[in-house]
């Protein structure tokens, strides 16, 4: 990768169809920190369903990735995540989010390439987004309304590296 790729990075944004069985989600707790986001998560190990994933999206965006960690996101009526919750990657690696939730709720996530907004995602069941992140890369989950009563966003958030 040249230094003028590595400087603008993220050439990656995409939503398509998933076409896959929501897996079992269980054991969810409530994150902690107000500063950063109020949300519950469960952890997932799902093999297979990681390495169908992976491989649809190694076709879409020409290389080779293997799901390095995965976590499910629950946001109901109040919730949110800020973008200043994330990990900076300086390696590129990719975000898969797979949408879970019930019904399409009006919640989005939005990726930044420094402080503005280059792509939406919306909250609309069976759909996969898949994101290339990079150093100058954050996103945050809007609001999900108190005017929503019962409204509830599931999404499974998968990284993906490179395999070498």
């Amino acid at each position: 990768m040249t230094s003028l790729e590595q400087l603008f990075g993220s050439r990656t944004a995409m939503i398509v169809d998933a076409d896959i069985e929501a897996p079992p989600l269980a054991n969810w707790q409530r994150y902690t920190l107000l500063d950063r986001g109020s949300y519950e998560f469960c952890d997932l190990d799902a093999p297979s369903l990681f390495a169908k994933l992976a491989a649809r999206a190694s076709t879409l965006v020409g290389r080779e990735l293997a799901i390095a960690h995965a976590r499910a996101v629950k946001l109901v009526p109040g919730d949110y995540i800020f973008a200043h919750h994330d990990a900076i990657h300086d390696d590129f690696p990719v975000e898969l989010v797979l949408d879970l939730s019930p019904a399409p709720v009006p919640a989005e996530i939005h990726y930044r390439r420094r402080g503005n907004v280059f792509f939406r995602v919306p909250c609309v069941p069976g759909s996969l987004a898949i994101v290339e992140l990079g150093p100058t890369v954050t996103r945050n989950h809007t609001y999900v309304s108190k005017l929503h009563a019962g409204a509830v966003v599931i999404r499974l958030l998968m990284l993906a590296r490179s395999v070498s």
